[in-house]
């Protein structure tokens, strides 16, 4: 099998995703915004969240609490046209099943749905897991950001975008009493998502402020622990879905609950191996590991193609592929249908 390596390949944004057809979402939304709403409307959505029991989502909430840096680049994710493109590219070149993010970017999304369908092409966005994120308040770098608020989509708003569920975030710390307020934001969301038959999707963080920063420290330790709190998150947990990060000895942590895991991607590490290892070994944890809500390290994954890339996750979450053969795949699906857009909006 060949080895992974991105010599003599750089994806090619502009091709995939040309200036011109960006700056056409601006004119959407200043002379058309109604679009946003009635593309939600005119949906069509799935009969069953996970029809074959699992999910690969992907994520692109970090810009609405202010963090916008990958690797030695601090603003790369603060440039619109890149994260959203490789959005894009990811939901137009592979079958993931869906996608989690802020407001704006759900309705870029939807601009863009428009376009391609006024085109003459397919909707993207049809039959999708479309999943909102409903808590950016904890602004990366402003004192006291662990109080993190809920201030994007509420469980109503959801309901009337015809959204599938609701994502929200725990990051706790010991010896931050702020931490038991943003709990108490979580378990009202997740009862009000309840009240919708809406899925929750909780994520727990185990951070530390050190250096003047927050690091993570999700030991399998620490995260059976809070596996436990978040799973006793509101009035019922019929609906509720752990997205939790892989660490050494993850199958205590999938053995502490019967919800269904999807596994995050963390920070990108700008080659997509690591991921593929994390992935391979923590879906063979246990059987209630059902898939992955995977961000930065798709979408930015260094020089690699983000279609590529999630088609080797892909396979690994669908089809037991191992972290050599997604590797593998991922060289071998480079540049797929890189007129995806094009050939419908110009």
């Amino acid at each position: 099998m060949t080895d992974y390596s991105t010599e003599n390949y750089h994806f090619d944004l502009e091709t995939f995703f040309p200036a011109a057809l960006f700056e056409r979402i601006t004119e959407i939304r200043v002379q058309q915004p109604d679009i946003i709403e009635q593309q939600a409307r005119a949906r069509r959505q799935r009969a069953r969240l996970a029809p074959r029991g699992k999910l690969t989502i992907l994520a692109a909430d970090h810009p609405g609490r202010g963090v916008t840096a990958i690797g030695s680049d601090p603003f790369i994710m603060g440039n619109r046209q890149q994260l959203l493109g490789r959005i894009l590219r990811v939901l137009l070149a592979t079958d993931f099943d869906g996608f989690m993010g802020t407001p704006d970017i759900m309705d870029d999304l939807f601009i863009v749905d428009y376009l391609v369908q006024q085109g003459g092409g397919p909707s993207f966005l049809d039959n999708r897991v479309l999943i909102g994120c409903m808590q950016r308040g904890g602004i990366a770098g402003v004192v006291g950001e662990i109080d993190d608020r809920f201030n994007a989509y509420t469980a109503e708003a959801l309901a009337r975008f015809r959204l599938d569920g609701g994502k929200m975030l725990l990051r706790f710390v010991p010896d931050d009493e702020r931490t038991l307020l943003t709990a108490d934001y979580c378990a009202r969301a997740v009862t009000d998502l309840n009240r919708h038959h809406l899925p929750s999707f909780v994520e727990p963080l185990r951070m530390d402020f050190e250096g003047g920063k927050w690091v993570m420290k999700n030991t399998a330790d620490e995260l059976v622990k809070l596996v436990g709190v978040l799973s006793a998150f509101g009035d019922s947990s019929r609906y509720t879905w752990l997205k939790l990060p892989y660490c050494d000895d993850f199958q205590r942590v999938a053995q502490a609950t019967t919800l269904p895991i999807i596994l995050l991607g963390g920070p990108s590490r700008e080659d997509p191996r690591a991921t593929f290892t994390d992935f391979a070994a923590g879906v063979q944890a246990r059987s209630n590991v059902r898939g992955a809500m995977v961000g930065r390290n798709i979408t930015f994954p260094g020089a690699d193609d983000p279609g590529a890339v999630a088609a080797g996750i892909q396979a690994i979450m669908y089809d037991g592929a191992s972290a050599a053969e997604a590797a593998y795949i991922t060289m071998q699906s480079r540049d797929h249908i890189m007129d995806a857009l094009t050939a419908y909006v110009r």
